[in-house]
C-alpha cells in the first residue's frame, strides 16, 4: 500500500511509540490524526507535525466512536490505523497485603485490550465502505501493538501480559474475517524500547536493562517500530502475523 495523500489514526499518538509513529506517517505524505487521552500532549505532537488531535478514551465506546468521526471529518476515512495507546501498572496478583484489587487488572485490560478492539471495530467499518486501492482489493492496514510480555510476563506483569496475549490472540481472527475485504492486520511485539517511560529511570537501571537485549545490546527506538509500521503497510503479504521487535531478548521471570 502506498502511503502519500491518505488519512492514518494513531491512538496513544502524544507520546512514545505513538508520536514516533505519528511522524513517520506525516513524513510519508498522509494526513494523521493523533488520538491521546492526554490532549495536550495530542495538541503538542499535532502541532509540530500537522496533523489532527483528538482527546480519546480508546476503552469508552462513545468516545472512541467521537474520535474516528472526528478523524474522518478533517481528514476522511483512516486507510492506516496503528493502535499504540496502552497502559501498565506493575503490581503482583497477591501481595503483602493479600489479594490486588480486580479494579486494577480490569483497568489495564480495559485500555490495552478493549481499547484495541474497540479501535479495531470502529475504523475496519469505515475502511470496508471505501473503494479498493489497487487490482488487489486492498483497502486499508491495521497496526496493532502487544508486547513480548504476552509470551514471557515477569512477576508483577499479570494484567499487562494478559492484556498483550489477548491482543496477539485478535489478530489472526481480526486479519481472517478482513481478508475478504482487503484489510490488513497486524501486530508488533516490542521488547525493550526507550520510551519516555523508561527513560524516566536512572542511567545505570537503563543501562542494565540494555545489557539484557542479546543484539544489539541496547534499548530498541521509537523510530524503529515505525520504520517497521511503513514497512508493514507497504508489504502487502504481511498479513495476520505478530513480529517480535525485541533484539532477540527473552524476558527472565524478574
Amino acid at each position: 500500500m502506498q502511503l502519500e495523500g491518505h488519512a492514518a489514526i494513531v491512538t496513544g499518538g502524544g507520546s512514545g511509540l505513538g508520536a514516533a509513529t505519528a511522524r513517520a506517517l506525516v513524513d510519508a505524505g498522509m494526513r494523521v490524526a493523533i488520538f491521546d487521552m492526554n490532549i495536550d500532549a495530542a495538541r503538542s505532537v499535532a502541532d509540530d507535525i500537522g496533523g489532527h488531535p483528538v482527546q480519546c478514551d480508546v476503552a469508552d465506546s462513545a468516545s472512541a466512536e467521537a474520535a474516528v468521526a472526528s478523524a474522518a471529518e478533517a481528514h476522511g476515512a483512516a486507510r492506516v490505523v496503528v493502535n499504540c495507546a496502552g497502559i501498565g501498572t506493575p503490581q503482583k496478583i497477591v501481595g503483602r497485603d493479600g489479594p490486588s484489587p480486580l479494579a486494577d487488572f480490569r483497568r489495564v485490560i480495559d485500555v490495552n485490550l478493549i481499547g484495541t478492539y474497540n479501535i479495531l471495530r470502529l475504523t475496519a467499518a469505515n475502511m470496508m465502505a471505501l473503494d479498493p486501492l489497487d487490482e488487489i482489493g486492498e483497502r486499508g492496514v491495521i497496526v496493532n501493538t502487544a508486547s513480548v510480555a504476552a509470551y514471557e510476563g515477569q512477576i508483577g506483569q499479570s494484567a499487562y501480559a494478559a492484556s498483550k496475549g489477548g491482543v496477539v490472540a485478535l489478530n489472526i481472527v481480526a486479519a481472517r474475517e478482513f481478508a475478504s475485504r482487503g484489510i490488513r492486520v497486524m501486530t508488533i511485539a516490542p521488547g525493550l524500547i526507550g520510551t519516555p517511560m523508561l527513560h524516566g529511570l536512572p542511567q545505570e537501571a537503563q543501562d542494565s536493562l540494555a545489557a539484557q537485549v542479546p543484539f544489539p545490546s541496547r534499548l530498541g527506538r521509537p523510530d524503529e517500530f515505525a520504520d517497521l509500521v511503513k514497512h508493514i503497510c507497504h508489504n502487502q503479504m504481511l498479513n495476520g502475523e505478530v513480529i517480535r521487535m525485541d533484539g532477540a531478548i527473552r524476558m527472565a521471570p524478574r
